[in-house]
């Protein structure tokens, strides 16, 4: 289930601890995808909590009523907290609903939609970071499908799982939830450089601590070496771009801070298990990803 493996590893890329999950009553996809979310975050250590309503499905109620059942539910989750929202539509009004609570997002509570609706996202206020939807991808499987069943060839009864390829990162969930300031530091400035062709000696450079120390406050709090962190900030822009076909695999390679396209090939095939030439192609063509997606 890849749109929750990728919505939790960018919550707690930031440090996140605390998780929750929001949507309506019921819903085939919510009820999926909310499943799958608690299922990764618990996979990594963590526990969920989950919005409940209190009410049945299809039940109208006041917004003043849904504010005051949402805003409880708020004020019960430890701080700071990242919700996953099931859509931006769900997103923009959990927003909403911190606004008039006087709920700082992200400092309080970390909002990330699970669908890219940009237009709802960017209205938002703050922006919504959101889970990047293949949209292309599945229009294009949707068509095959279509030009499948015209000539006959009829319904296969399978269910496609389309991956999505990435979190478009707003302000919603623009906070480092990390009580060490130094690695804080650290991690803006690499976020910030990355594309530069940073190395380590750069950020020991940039940043008052040794280098051991370094090292070992990124392996407590990460998992990850310092050079680790660099390379996985380099390739998540790189997937981001590699969505762009107006660009060359070179000059993907140059503005993630590559020095050629054949280093940044074998470090993108040594971390995602493909070429960046087949994963441009299957953004577009319906091809298999390594990982497959609810």
């Amino acid at each position: 289930v890849a749109l929750s493996a990728q919505a939790v590893a960018h919550l707690l890329d930031r440090g996140f601890r605390h998780f929750a999950y929001f949507a309506p009553p019921s819903t085939h996809y919510s009820k999926n995808r909310g499943e799958a979310f608690l299922h990764e975050v618990q996979a990594q250590g963590f526990s969920c909590a989950e919005y409940r309503p209190g009410y049945r499905a299809g039940r109208k109620i006041s917004w003043q009523e849904q504010q005051r059942r949402v805003s409880r539910w708020l004020a019960s989750l430890p701080r700071p907290v990242a919700i996953l929202a099931i859509d931006a539509e769900r997103g923009r009004q959990l927003a909403d609903i911190c606004h008039l609570s006087s709920i700082r997002v992200p400092d309080e509570i970390a909002i990330l939609a699970g669908d890219a609706n940009e237009l709802m996202c960017d209205v938002s206020t703050p922006p919504l970071s959101h889970v990047k939807v293949a949209s292309e991808k599945i229009g294009f499987e949707a068509a095959r499908l279509l030009h499948q069943m015209i000539e006959g060839g009829g319904r296969t009864g399978e269910t496609l799982k389309i991956p999505p390829h990435g979190i478009g990162s707003r302000q919603s969930t623009d906070l480092l939830a990390i009580e060490d300031p130094l690695l804080v530091d650290a991690l803006r400035f690499i976020r910030a450089n990355a594309h530069r062709g940073l190395v380590v000696e750069d950020i020991l450079r940039e940043i008052p601590t040794s280098r051991r120390s370094l090292e070992i406050q990124f392996k407590r709090f990460l998992g990850r070496s310092p050079a680790r962190e660099i390379r996985r900030v380099q390739l998540e822009r790189g997937k981001e771009l590699l969505g762009r076909r107006e660009l060359s695999i070179a000059e993907v390679a140059h503005s993630c801070g590559f020095a050629n396209a054949t280093r940044f090939g074998v470090a993108f095939k040594k971390e995602t298990g493909t070429t960046p030439l087949a994963y441009r192609r299957g953004l577009l063509t319906g091809q298999k990803s390594p990982v497959e997606a609810l």
